[in-house]
């Protein structure tokens, strides 16, 4: 399948405590007509881990990571973050459980992210227009 005629897809980067939640927004993006990447739904037993994230990453246009509490100090959301910023994309976090001051003075978080629009969970339904229109005018690379 040639590039173009893949799926937009999202990849989710999320804390496993925060699986269900993540399964939610996964179904609002699916929704919205995107692809989806979600470890707990796209990573099988015996894969190897950090290739199937690197595969994904690659095959994604943007990352959405949930930010909570538990999430900050996972070391594969930051893999995963570091990745897309790495390769120049969209990355979306949306705060759950933490506000944009508590995240913002929290000196574990890389200025990246500080940098970076932040939405809370609460107002993730703009974030779903925004993705909508992306999914239906997606740019193309020459």
């Amino acid at each position: 399948m040639q590039a173009d005629t893949l799926p937009y897809q999202v990849f989710i980067s999320h804390a496993s405590t925060d699986t269900w939640v993540a399964r939610q927004i996964a179904a609002h993006i699916r929704a919205r007509g995107a692809a989806t990447f979600l470890d707990e739904a796209d990573i099988q037993h015996g894969d190897d881990i950090e290739e199937r994230i690197y595969q994904a990453a690659g095959n994604s246009q943007e990352l959405l990571v949930l930010l909570t509490p538990w999430a900050v100090t996972r070391p594969y959301i930051w893999m995963e973050i570091g990745l897309f910023w790495g390769a120049g994309k969209r990355i979306v976090g949306v705060l759950y459980g933490l506000s944009q001051q508590e995240l913002i003075t929290d000196e574990r978080i890389p200025l990246l992210l500080k940098r970076g629009k932040m939405l809370d969970i609460n107002r993730i339904d703009g974030y779903f227009d925004e993705l909508q229109q992306r999914v239906q005018t997606p740019e193309r690379l020459p």
